[in-house]
């Protein structure tokens, strides 16, 4: 405890209550920091903001009405822009595609990722130092320079221009930061839970499945969470390894759209597009922003 923090902390002997905080005055210097900080946080949430706002609105117009009025409001609020775009225009099954990959990648790379990082955390698994010094190695590995190896790999297994082979690739990248992650929390996990497991009868199997993984569920809602994200936004991977049209996810699906309309892209249409794409991830986001929060300060925090 700092000097400060011992000057602002007083006990009464009597009452034996908790210490309490005195109130400090805020210094002019403290005050300019806090505005400075209010306005740059501000600046940055108009920032994020008002693009996103832009885009839904112009998600009601027509391409017309979008470059006549480009901040204006829609003179007639229709969804027929969300039609054309889901149905017309195949997002529903680019929609479907998307939630299978990502969905089964994030179940996959979740479970694979905490057993791999509860043996390497829990066990003096031979060579397993090396395994995890692997797996941070992984994480810097530019994604581009696997994309022609992966090509010939995937071609050579039949798996190119398939749902399966995005699903492999996926849980691939994504295994080590999971097990990076991990690593820390079933660590700090107390040695005397898992040996009464092993007193009352429990297999290895048992243990983990039932004891210590509900132990590390902050860390997995955290990570899942970021998962997620990172393979629901994911390009350079199945714009290169799935050219198969009827097998695009939504991220290619957007790019081959706007590229192939050229100078007659209906703005409206690719507007309401975006929304389709972004809005799983906002609420995702939005639902779990403070699970995530927690998680990763009680990662480091061990």
């Amino acid at each position: 405890m700092s000097l400060d923090t011992r000057a602002a902390v007083t006990i009464d002997p009597k009452s034996g209550t908790r210490p309490t905080a005195l109130k400090t005055k805020s210094t002019k210097g403290d005050k300019a920091v806090g505005g400075a900080s209010h306005v740059v946080l501000i600046i940055w949430s108009l920032v994020v903001i008002m693009p996103m706002l832009w885009t839904l609105i112009g998600s009601f117009k027509t391409t017309k009405e979008i470059f006549a009025s480009p901040f204006g409001l829609p003179a007639n609020w229709s969804f027929d822009n969300y039609i054309n775009a889901w149905v017309g225009n195949n997002f529903g099954g680019m929609f479907i595609n998307t939630v299978i990959v990502v969905g089964v990648s994030l179940v996959l790379v979740m479970v694979l990722g905490a057993m791999c990082a509860y043996v390497l955390a829990r066990f003096s698994v031979p060579g397993s130092r090396v395994i995890y010094y692997l797996m941070l190695a992984g994480l810097t590995f530019p994604v581009f320079l696997a994309i022609v190896p992966l090509f010939f790999i995937l071609q050579g297994m039949g798996l190119l221009n398939t749902l399966p082979g995005l699903i492999i690739t996926y849980v691939a990248f994504a295994l080590p930061f999971t097990v990076f992650f991990l690593f820390s929390f079933f660590k700090s996990l107390p040695y005397e839970i898992q040996e009464a497991a092993y007193v009352d009868g429990a297999s290895e199997w048992r243990t983990f499945f039932q004891v210590m993984l509900p132990m590390a569920k902050p860390g997995m809602a955290a990570v899942a969470i970021m998962n997620f994200l990172g393979l629901w936004n994911q390009f350079l991977l199945p714009i290169s390894l799935n050219t198969d049209r009827s097998k695009y996810v939504l991220s290619q699906g957007m790019a081959s759209y706007a590229s192939s309309a050229g100078y007659a892209l209906d703005f409206g249409e690719m507007f309401a597009a975006v929304i389709i794409t972004i809005v799983p991830v906002l609420i995702v986001y939005i639902f779990f922003q403070r699970q995530l929060q927690g998680s990763v300060s009680q990662g480091t925090s061990k």
